[in-house]
């Protein structure tokens, strides 16, 4: 019978130490990380919750899906990063200290757009850097470099900065289909039998492959 890999590996590949499971990295609570998402960076794999997780404050979560692959320098900004901008200077005064403390209601209580989500089966290329509160939606790919600023909808191919939406990698109808299916929630076993599937075979094949619904 075929064996499922683990979940709970922090580094998967033998002798790839650049290679991390973010699942069994991650210790913050604001971050949360499906099962074999993972990030691939030849120098700090490791430090991913300082080093592409930026400026998290709290309290607006990162929200990471299952199967998601991440490449190297792939940042998430997150809404600690943002300064008042309604007054002539941007400066935020009130964090170095002195009386200047006095004032930090104004930077306190600005907007946000809430958690940052991505969703399952996500590939990231090199250095793509995510702005706070973006959805990104299942099965999406965003090009090496692009700027995301806005939601990306399922299935979708963004590039560029700032991101703009490229093309969709299947039709309207396909996409129901796919996110019917949701393989990214089958029992691993079951993943396991038709992992040639899910990787090269047809949108019937996989419908064909799923288990079946309880009644």
């Amino acid at each position: 019978m075929p064996v499922p890999a683990d979940p709970t590996l922090l580094h998967p590949m033998p002798g790839q130490e650049r290679v991390v499971l973010l699942k069994p990295l991650v210790k913050s609570p604001l971050i949360e990380v499906g099962e074999f998402t993972y990030y691939d960076d030849p120098d700090e794999p490791t430090a991913f919750e300082t080093r592409n997780v930026l400026y998290h404050y709290g309290p607006e979560k990162l929200v990471i899906g299952r199967f998601c692959a991440l490449g190297t320098g792939v940042r998430f900004i997150m809404n600690g990063a943002n300064h008042r901008m309604d007054g002539p200077s941007t400066f935020p005064f009130p964090i170095m200290g002195g009386s200047w403390a006095e004032h930090f209601d104004l930077i306190t209580g600005l907007p946000a757009r809430g958690d940052t989500v991505v969703g399952h089966d996500v590939w990231f290329g090199h250095g793509v850097t995510v702005m706070p509160g973006v959805r990104i939606g299942h099965g999406a790919i965003i090009a090496s470099g692009a700027v995301v600023t806005s939601d990306v909808p399922d299935y979708g191919i963004v590039g560029g900065n700032p991101g703009k939406l490229i093309r969709t990698r299947y039709n309207q109808e396909e996409i129901d289909r796919l996110l019917a299916i949701a393989w990214w929630d089958w029992p691993l076993e079951h993943l396991t039998e038709h992992v040639r599937t899910l990787m090269s075979g047809s949108l019937e094949q996989l419908e064909t492959a799923a288990p079946a619904k309880a009644e």
